[in-house]
């Protein structure tokens, strides 16, 4: 009798408990009624076997009464009214009906039913591990019915700050009460690390928590409310409910809805105790928290038998590794941000995401050349791509200066054909450009003539492809002047500055032609306009 049912796993197996203990003379149930217990347990069993083929839906109307929970009232009613259980028996089955009203949709009574049984009331120093459960589930069905009364019923508050303060402490409690239920029962092992949390479990109350606190505007307590439940003490089923805390935290951080005067972490310090100073400190901490959490619990197995773990573990680190790179990319922390990726690409086989990211990331952090490396594999990943293979030519013609491997990257885009015809003009530019810089390092004249007039020929079609785009102008006016021909330069230098008239280098090359012309006060004057728009460029 010490043992709820539920803790068994298979809720059918029950019935042959009740069973075994009714065919007991009775002489040796002293204390406790075995006809009202059994009772109890099989309507228990029931309602815990109707829950797990009928699961509650979010937003789902009220169920109304159903034949089979007909038979599970029929017990409870029967196990209540003789009136020969133990008290703490009959509190249970009073908690169990306030649960039936609930899954019946009858709120009004389920709340009635916990005013009678006094939920505050109830022991929780020495109860066994499975009261907690109950009781803990007992708070959360009494928030979630008092959501569904509406205002202005008898003896329920009016005043919408009273109700939902009403609700916020119940599922605070629940949620309180289910981390000391996980934490006592692990240590007797009744509970799986895998063990799944829905909105009716306690791990979807800290949600409701969160949403209530945004809407009275008391974010604050919020925070502080996720700083409670993470600092409890871990047990392995938490875990999962660690991580979801971690990102529904960092991400009111990161979205800014936690404002500027939110409290912050105050701790005792210490020489070895990192403390916080500021929100953006914190969410960081949680973030690199969060990472070390799904980089410890990655599906690594490639068997069908673990492709469904697999693709969850890889969807909760992508978040992690998302919000990571918009908390990192503020502060501009672009190598701790590669650094963090790297460790990420143990999962990341075949994951586009998350090799692009990391490329981004090694661009902005200034490895060229490791970012290149890593722009091929996403190139191999998603070869209908053109904006890769330009990321790449641009990598390649900077300080790199892979002018052969930047001309390779350039004429994948060009091959793509009609897939990126799009960016067909941006492709004839990155290999406009690699000619050009291939003629400004040959040594021979008859070579530098020939990359001069490929990349002549490039900037031609680019300019062709696309007439509304500056630089496709810039360029072949910039490849004009260089083969000596100005007046042809002049004309496409004045369409690019028509295009973009605060273009900088435009203007300097425009300054450079007319010099070249010797229209001198004409060029003055568009370097005095320029060094007005652009103070500090001395070029």
């Amino acid at each position: 009798a010490s043992v709820s049912s539920s803790e068994w796993s298979e809720w059918w197996g029950l019935f042959a408990v009740v069973w075994l203990v009714s065919s007991v003379d009775c002489a040796v149930c002293v204390c406790v009624c075995v006809d009202d217990l059994g009772e109890l347990l099989l309507g228990e069993a029931k309602l815990q076997q109707y829950l797990k083929e009928n699961p509650i839906k979010q937003g789902a109307s009220p169920r109304g009464n159903r034949p089979r929970l007909v038979e599970v009232r029929k017990h409870l009613t029967a196990a209540l009214d003789r009136g020969n259980l133990k008290p703490d028996y009959m509190q249970e089955a009073s908690l169990l009906m306030a649960k039936l009203s609930y899954v019946e949709g009858d709120h009004r009574e389920a709340l009635s039913q916990y005013s009678r049984v006094n939920l505050d009331q109830l022991q929780l120093v020495g109860t066994p591990v499975y009261r907690l459960s109950m009781i803990a589930e007992a708070y959360a069905t009494k928030g979630l019915c008092l959501e569904k009364i509406p205002f202005g019923s008898p003896a329920l508050s009016n005043r919408s700050v009273d109700r939902d303060q009403e609700i916020i402490t119940c599922y605070e409690k629940s949620g309180d009460i289910a981390l000391i239920y996980l934490q006592e029962a692990e240590k007797v092992g009744l509970v799986s690390p895998h063990i799944k949390w829905g909105r009716y479990g306690h791990r979807g109350q800290i949600g409701e928590v969160t949403c209530l606190f945004s809407m009275c505007s008391n974010l604050t307590r919020g925070v502080g409310r996720f700083r409670e439940i993470l600092r409890a003490v871990e047990t392995r089923t938490t875990q999962n409910l660690r991580m979801v805390s971690t990102k529904l935290w960092k991400w009111m951080y990161l979205s800014g809805l936690t404002g500027e005067g939110s409290a912050i972490l105050t701790l005792l310090s210490c020489s070895s105790l990192f403390c916080p100073q500021e929100n953006t400190e914190e969410a960081l901490l949680l973030l690199l928290i969060s990472e070390s959490m799904a980089n410890r619990d990655a599906v690594l197995s490639r068997i069908p038998e673990h492709n469904n773990d697999r693709i969850i573990s890889l969807q909760s680190a992508s978040v992690v590794y998302d919000l990571l790179t918009i908390a990192l990319g503020r502060r501009g922390q672009y190598e701790m941000l590669s650094e963090c990726l790297e460790r990420a690409m143990k999962f990341a086989f075949e994951e586009f995401h998350l090799w692009y990211q990391l490329a981004l990331s090694l661009m902005a952090a200034g490895k060229s050349a490791r970012a290149v490396k890593v722009l091929k594999e996403c190139i191999r990943l998603k070869p209908d791509d053109p904006t890769i293979p330009l990321l790449a030519v641009k990598l390649c013609i900077g300080n790199l200066h892979w002018l052969e491997e930047g001309e390779r990257f350039a004429q994948m885009v060009l091959d793509m054909g009609e897939k990126a015809a799009e960016f067909r003009a941006k492709g004839y530019l990155a290999v406009g450009l690699v000619y050009s810089l291939r003629a400004t390092d040959a040594s021979l004249r008859g070579m530098q003539e020939e990359y001069q007039k490929k990349a002549l020929g490039a900037f031609q079609r680019a300019q062709s492809l696309s007439p509304t785009d500056h630089l496709a102008a810039f360029y072949l006016a910039l490849q004009l002047a260089v083969s000596r021909q100005i007046p042809e330069a002049l004309g496409y230098v004045r369409q690019a500055l028509q295009l973009q008239g605060d273009d900088v280098h435009c203007l300097h090359l425009l300054a450079l032609l007319l010099s070249a012309q010797k229209h001198y006060h004409d060029a003055l004057n568009i370097v005095e306009m320029a060094l007005s728009e652009y103070p500090e460029n001395f070029v």
